[in-house]
Formats: structure tokens, sequence, C-alpha cells
């Protein structure tokens, strides 16, 4: 039987002599990289399966590089969910310093694959960009690591293109139109001997996508039991249950715009509602192509719509009911480059029947690399709070606030994290090693 890395080697080198990717075959003259005769890699991963010991491990005849000036191609790995609950990792390939060179590659995993399985395909597709990449620039090194399967190119180049397209839902027969269904549950017990916790979960979608619609059901219920001995009061208990149901149905309008209605029927008793039901049309305009959302987005998104809620207590308003009209507008901008990521985003949103009672929010994060080495990391938002109907007007008691159990009267809220990394020594990562993969720490746990 023909192994696995045996069969990604074949695929690899059959794909690299046809020229499938840009229909550019081998060059004639030798490349010379950063770091010699074999291609230096980059690899900017931010996403799931970001298993580097296991690139390395099954792509060893590249030059795994820390840092991306020491590179002759960066890679960046993004990845969005499909339709089917599956994901799709899309690979950009961009050359470094002497090289010219862009190439996007893509692989979609299927919600019923394995973790082996969707890791083993990201990495043929992360092998065939890289040798087409040496194929092209030159490096006979790397190429010449293949050598050994010339024997068995038995491989119909046509069958293993990386970029074959996505057929659409007009070119399949699917007994389910393309509807997936989940149902799930879940119970957790946790406890010690002046503490107890139970916990039960439950939850259940429907959602069905296509290139022009696409839609969302969602169903959950939630049971949380709490309780703490107290030394100089009785024992506190607090029982809840929440629950709640959502839809979302968007239709695409035009290659930058969409439409869409969302709405939800839910139950939360931290807020104080014991019913809450709306419906908000919207309207999303997108500046860059709906495509590009994994490496840079630019979006605008309004909705407006009523919302009824029953409350549990009275509220400092007044109210045990009301209907309130209420409307938002988001600006979201995010970026995923060579020199890092970065994204921020604004919201705004008011009740109609009163301008006053407004909400604000500005957050933003970025990861730079300012030089070799090194990188500085910030992430940070802040919102001013003045709509908040819904607060008892019993308030929170002692308990309450101090387990974070009931919502109470703010203002504002903010968070702000920052960072930076600097590192130095040697630029390559090839070498895997897994000995003491757990590090040991367990010996000093609480001693």
């Amino acid at each position: 039987m023909v192994s696995r890395a045996a069969e990604v080697r074949r695929g690899l080198l059959a794909l690299a002599v046809a020229g499938i990717a840009t229909g550019q075959p081998l060059v004639a003259q030798q490349g010379q990289g950063v770091n010699g005769d074999r291609v230096s890699v980059f690899m900017d991963c931010a996403t799931r399966n970001c298993n580097m010991n296991y690139f390395r491990t099954e792509l060893s005849w590249v030059n795994w590089v820390r840092v991306p000036e020491s590179s002759d191609v960066h890679v960046i790995m993004t990845s969005q969910a499909t339709g089917a609950g599956g994901r799709e990792y899309q690979l950009d390939f961009m050359g470094n310093g002497d090289f010219d060179y862009e190439e996007q590659l893509a692989y979609q995993a299927p919600p019923t694959g394995t973790d082996r399985e969707t890791l083993d395909e990201i990495a043929h597709t992360i092998g065939v960009g890289l040798l087409h990449f040496a194929t092209v620039s030159g490096f006979f090194e790397s190429v010449a690591a293949f050598h050994e399967v010339t024997d068995v190119l038995d491989i119909d180049a046509e069958q293993i293109d990386p970029r074959e397209r996505v057929v659409t839902g007009e070119e399949v027969e699917d007994p389910w139109d393309f509807w997936v269904f989940r149902l799930g549950g879940r119970t957790e017990l946790d406890g010690e001997q002046t503490r107890r916790t139970k916990q039960i979960d439950g939850n259940f979608s429907a959602s069905r996508v296509t290139p022009t619609w696409k839609m969302s059901f969602r169903a959950n219920a939630n049971y949380n039991q709490r309780e703490i001995d107290l030394t100089d009061a009785p024992t506190f208990v607090d029982s809840r249950t929440d629950w709640g149901f959502s839809e979302l149905i968007a239709y695409s309008l035009a290659d930058h715009w969409s439409i869409g209605l969302q709405g939800e029927v839910r139950r939360i008793v931290r807020f104080n509602q014991d019913f809450r039901a709306e419906i908000t049309p919207a309207l999303e305009y997108s500046v860059f192509p709906y495509e590009e959302a994994t490496r840079r987005a630019l979006t605008l998104f309004y909705k407006i719509g009523p919302a009824h809620r029953k409350y549990i207590e009275e509220t400092v308003f007044g109210q045990m009911d009301e209907t309130r009209w209420e409307q938002s507008l988001e600006f979201e901008l995010s970026q995923r480059q060579q020199w890092g990521d970065a994204s921020i985003s604004m919201t705004g949103s008011h009740f109609l029947h009163d301008k006053d009672l407004y909400n604000v929010r500005l957050g933003g994060d970025i990861d730079f690399r300012i030089a070799r080495g090194v990188s500085v990391n910030a992430e940070g938002n802040i919102s001013w709070v003045n709509d908040q109907i819904y607060l008892s007007a019993a308030g929170a008691t002692d308990a309450e606030a101090l387990l974070n159990l009931q919502q109470r009267s703010q203002d504002f809220n903010y968070g702000l994290e920052l960072g930076f990394s600097f590192q130095f020594g040697s630029i390559y990562n090839n070498v895997v090693n897994n000995r003491f993969g757990g590090g040991g720490g367990g010996f000093w746990w609480f001693r």
C-alpha cells in the first residue's frame, strides 16, 4: 500500500511538472534563496488546525524559518466556515525579496472529516503551493527531494488541481437541498465540599448556504444551579433557566450588497428579561469583494426594527413590558497582510423613542511586525452605555453582584491589552521533538 506521504509527494511532483497552478514549466536557471538552495518558508497562521509540528514533519524538504524577513515565500493561511458546517482554508503564497510571486490555493474540509484528514489535506495544499513556487523560481535542490518518485508518476494531474472550483447548487443533486441539521447537549457537574454547580445545555440548529442565500436557525436551552455554603448565612442557592431561538436570512443582492432579516425570541434572567422578541431587517455593504473577506474586509452594516420585552421585575423606568424600536450602524475594517494583522470596528445604536438612550462601542486590535524578530500587539475596546432600559428597579443583591448573576447599571466599560515579543537566535524551526509534551509542570501544581 502506498503511504499518505508518498501519495502527497507523487501528487506534488506531478503538479509541478504539469505546471497546473500557473501553466509555467520548470525554469532553466537555478534560484538562490535567502538561506541557500532550498525554499525558506514563513508560515503565518491564525486559524484552526495551525499544527506547525505536523507541517514541518510532512513537508521536511523546505526550510521553515521563524521570521518573515528570512523567508523566500510568505504563506498566510486563513479560513471561514462553509454552509455544510466544514471549513474552507485559503492559502496565499507571496514571494519575498527578489521573488515576485503570488498564488492562492484553497482546500474545503468536510464537516465529517477528522482532524488528521484535515491536516493531511492542508499539508498537501501547502506542499502544492510551495513546490510550484520552487519550480518556477529555480530551487532545484527542493525539487530534487522528489526525484525518487518519478518512476511512479501515474497520477492524472487534472485530478489534483487545488484550485478546482466549487460546484454550484444547480450542478449537483442533493436530496437535502443543502440543508444541514445539528442536535447537541451537555451535562456538567462540578463541586467541592462547600460549593456545587449543575449545568444542563441543549441546542439545535438548521442552516442552508448557497451562493445566493444564507439561512440559519438556532435554538438553545440552559439550566444552571449554583449552591455555595456560607459561614454566617444560609446556603446561597441560585437556579435559573435561559432559552432562546434566533434566525438569520440573508440574500446576495449584488456584488457588494446584501440584505437580510434577523430575529430572536429569548429568555435572559441576567438581563431581567422573562421574554424578548425582536425582528430586524438589515442591509450590508462590502467595499471589497466578499471573496476577499478572510484577508481584508471593509463593511458597513445597518439594521432597524422593534423589540418586545417582558420583564421579571419592574424596571428602573417603571415598566413590566414594553415594545421599542431601535436602530444600529456598524463599521468594521480588518486586514491580514505580511506585516501582521489589524482590525477596527465601531458600532452605534439608539432607541427611536428617545435618542438619548444610546450605546456606542469602539474596538480594535493589531499585531504588527516592526523589525526582524520584533512585534507589538494591542487589543482594546471601550463602550459608552446609556440604553439599559431592562435594569431591575430593585437592583442586584450583594451575592448577585459578587457572582455577576444580575446586570448592574453602567455608564461605560472598557478593556485593554498590550504586549510585545522579541525573538533572536536560530532562524530555522525544521526540527520536531515531541518528548515531554506536557512539560512536567504537574509535579509542582499546588505544592
